[in-house]
């Protein structure tokens, strides 16, 4: 009986383990991207016409690198420097409409602290992209 009981709790563990490992992170949609970009933006004190031109300035930023990204994996052909260089046009064309409606200061606040905040962070571990040395 115990045995039957060791091996059950096992088999529940590694049950659980397997479904929490297939969970992952859900990707955002261009919406939830831009809302939590406009949460980061706060320290701006942009003013209400200022908001909403941004917020606009993001979900088509977001929207785009969204429709970029299908494109390239419906096409089979994933390149990373194609994309790379598409999403690099994407962010040169935003940056220069924020540029057009942010101050100056605002804009280096932009680029030194807040969008470096937006980046995907990658983890540390071995096999999660963040490799020792």
């Amino acid at each position: 009986m115990k045995k039957q009981i060791i091996l059950i709790a096992i088999a529940a563990i590694f049950s659980i383990n397997a479904v929490s490992a297939q969970g992952g992170r859900q990707r955002q949609t261009p919406e939830e991207r831009t809302k939590a970009t406009m949460e980061k933006l706060v320290p701006l004190n942009l003013d209400t016409d200022i908001k909403s031109k941004t917020e606009v300035i993001f979900t088509d930023f977001y929207k785009a690198q969204q429709e970029a990204m299908e494109e390239m994996r419906s096409s089979g052909n994933f390149d990373r420097e194609a994309m790379s260089a598409k999403r690099k046009e994407l962010t040169d064309a935003r940056d220069k409409k924020l540029k057009e409606i942010f101050t100056e200061a605002q804009m280096k606040q932009w680029k030194d602290e807040i969008e470096p905040s937006l980046r995907p962070q990658r983890g540390g571990g071995p096999g999660q992209g963040g490799g020792g040395k």
